[in-house]
């Protein structure tokens, strides 16, 4: 049954299906890892062990009455601390929402329920996910898969080391300028951002509204194509005949290829002449907008958030970490017309990389120029958290930015990704270009 902890979610659907894994010792299997897990406490916020049971044995009954609701029926997940689950607590991993116990499952929670997945828990996360680190002194910190001393990656942290250390089949997280892709990437998975306004934020604490999605963090590409069409009720991507030959790519040149560190340039490039050798044609990219849209998030990201937020965290400023609570405060620099401004600027921007893009099939970039920092060091230096949160997110903000659909995939050197940008909406089209590369890279 240890078997079981390493599995696709979409493998371990299939045994459920063909009755070789009973949902409720599947559900035991994980509960009993996690409860025995040296960083059980790092990793989950709450393991909900009632409702896992239950919907478990609800799973094994559909199962033996050949009514399941779909592949991943049965399979336990996890779900960050910011979406709201009836009856547990969701504090979004901040003491402003200490004891926030929700009475109704945000609809992501509610759609993938009714389809048959486990919940079987709650994990950490960066405070009201406004940092890509995953560092959070005030819940506390996952550990990093490959560097117990690095941090995972945020702001969905927790939802990728639940994955990566065998303690979920696939982890649900949010994305606003990297949660969900930087956490994947810097633990060796698959990271989905979906189209800002696709998949339902309704009953997710949000940060910026106009920037968050949500998406799966998981152990196959075809783990994200099934997760993706659970959390928005449909039907998942048709992923047969997936291919890179006669494919075109864009190798982007500015603002993602700045100041990479070492390993993640030579993964990059590894990863590229794999895809030329898997027939694909990639072709250096420029687009100068993108300067200008980068040099607009400041405005567009601090703005909302502070505005969001404003009440609730000068209302108890001291609950908060500092670094975050400095962050939040940079909304309060710039005016309304600074804003209407910036947004109209980032249109324009992204009407020139449409332009841009237009005749390829994907654009590809490092998914961060940077692997996962050092917890002790960023605790203590200022200049170091803020070099490397900036860096962190930097390349992945492109994809929010632009309003992409967005895709990491482990890249196959340790804490490194490769990023492939898609057209907005163009998820499944995304997707089967990704199991091509994820075939291609592996």
């Amino acid at each position: 049954m240890q078997e079981w902890l390493t599995m696709t979610a979409c493998d371990l659907g299939r045994g459920i299906g063909m009755g070789q894994i009973d949902p409720v010792e599947l559900t035991e299997t994980y509960l009993a890892a996690i409860d025995a897990h040296p960083h059980r406490d790092r990793i989950y916020a709450r393991v909900t062990h009632d409702r896992a049971r239950a919907e478990a044995r609800a799973a094994k009954e559909r199962a033996g009455l050949g009514l399941r609701r779909s592949l991943l029926d049965g399979v336990p997940i996890s779900w960050k601390d910011l979406f709201d689950t009836a009856g547990s607590g969701t504090e979004a991993g901040s003491a402003l929402l200490k004891d926030r116990v929700p009475d109704a499952d945000a609809i992501v929670v509610r759609n993938a329920t009714a389809m048959g997945t486990v919940c079987l828990g709650k994990t950490h996360m960066s405070e009201l996910a406004f940092s890509g680190l995953g560092l959070n002194p005030v819940t506390d910190t996952p550990p990093c898969i490959d560097d117990e001393a690095a941090v995972p990656g945020g702001s969905s942290s927790g939802a990728a080391a639940s994955v990566a250390w065998g303690l979920a089949a696939c982890g649900i997280g949010s994305d606003t300028g990297g949660s969900v892709r930087i956490p994947a990437a810097w633990n060796n998975l698959v990271g989905l951002k979906t189209t800002a306004g696709r998949v339902s934020l309704e009953g997710t604490v949000p940060l910026c509204l106009r920037f968050d999605t949500v998406g799966p963090i998981a152990r196959s590409v075809e783990d994200a194509a099934h997760m993706l069409a659970l959390l928005e009720g449909s039907t998942p991507a048709d992923l047969r005949g997936a291919t890179l030959e006669g494919r075109r790519f864009a190798d982007l040149q500015n603002i993602a290829k700045d100041d990479l560190r070492d390993a993640p340039r030579e993964a990059y490039e590894h990863a590229l002449q794999r895809f030329k050798d898997a027939g694909a044609e990639v072709i250096p990219l420029e687009v100068p907008e993108l300067n200008e849209a980068m040099g607009l998030s400041g405005v567009l990201y601090t703005t909302e958030a502070y505005g969001l937020w404003r009440d609730v965290i000068e209302a108890n400023p001291e609950a908060m970490y500092p670094e975050i609570l400095e962050r939040f405060r940079m909304g309060k620099m710039h005016s309304g017309p600074d804003y209407v401004a910036a947004w109209a600027k980032l249109k324009a921007c992204r009407n020139a990389w449409d332009a841009a893009t237009a005749g390829f099939d994907a654009v590809l970039a490092p998914t961060a120029p940077i692997q996962p920092p050092n917890l002790e060091r960023l605790m203590n230096d200022h200049e170091y958290y803020v070099t490397e949160n900036l860096l962190a997110l930097r390349n992945t903000r492109i994809g929010n930015l632009m309003g992409l659909a967005a895709l990491t995939l482990p890249a196959g050197t340790p804490g490194c990704g490769l990023m492939m940008l898609g057209y907005p909406g163009s998820e499944e089209a995304l997707l089967r270009l990704g199991l091509a590369a994820e075939t291609a890279l592996t």
